[in-house]
């Protein structure tokens, strides 16, 4: 059984989490103020940690910056904000993964599974997983929604510099380093169009499964990819 630390001050929300989870073999512990969390999880760790943002006590971008510090367990933030500056600070924070607010169980269920998957994936350094994609480095192939996806050298190359650095935003010019030993010479479009290739092969017409940040570079979204 799957041992879950909720920390959500909203009883409704939390007892609905609880019924639904424990149906799928996951236990879960209720934590409803944001100073309590860290406490609670040195008392009784968790496999995974599933934190909402605003909390009395300690904001949810604390806690997991907190529990980054002691921990490597998964966190998911659950956030009603819908700012990618918001999104990218808490990956910097040590979130893993987030999901919008009104959360329905179902989608909260896929999201930890997926969550759990990706974390045990770690293990292998040769796979990648991210939702429904899947990149094999060992033999460069990569699946999508149980499909075989077809790249090119560089759209292969771009994909898995940006998967191996998920939830991190990477410049223009850091990924033609990694991916071509160069300098962004400030001209060079090369990237903007694989990345759009790359957006048109993985259906991210909403530019939700790698993001642009404006002035900085892309970010490849963890919790995009279902």
């Amino acid at each position: 059984m799957v041992q879950v630390m909720l920390v959500e001050d909203d009883p409704r929300l939390a007892d609905l989490v609880t019924e639904y989870l424990a149906g799928y073999e996951f236990k879960v512990d209720v934590v409803s103020r944001g100073d309590e969390a860290l406490a609670r999880f040195k008392a009784n760790p968790a496999d995974i940690v599933v934190l909402d943002l605003m909390l009395p006590g300690l904001d949810g971008m604390e806690v997991s910056r907190q529990l980054r510090e002691i921990s490597e367990v998964p966190i998911l933030v659950m956030t009603a904000r819908e700012d990618s500056y918001d999104e990218v600070s808490l990956l910097e924070q040590g979130a893993d993964d987030f999901i919008n607010k009104p959360v329905q169980p179902r989608v909260l269920l896929a999201r930890l599974r997926a969550l759990l998957r990706r974390v045990a994936s770690k293990g292998d350094p040769e796979l990648l997983s991210f939702g429904a994609l899947t990149i094999a480095i060992s033999d460069r192939s990569v699946t999508w929604r149980g499909q075989p996806c077809l790249l090119s050298n560089t759209e292969y190359k771009l994909l898995l510099t940006l998967a191996e650095a998920a939830g991190t935003v990477l410049s223009r010019d850091a990924l033609l380093r990694k991916m071509r030993g160069i300098e962004f010479d400030g001209m060079d479009r090369s990237i903007d169009n694989s990345i759009s290739k790359l957006r048109r092969k993985f259906d991210d017409t909403d530019s939700e499964k790698i993001k642009t940040v404006w002035g900085e570079g892309y970010l490849f979204s963890p919790s995009a990819w279902n």
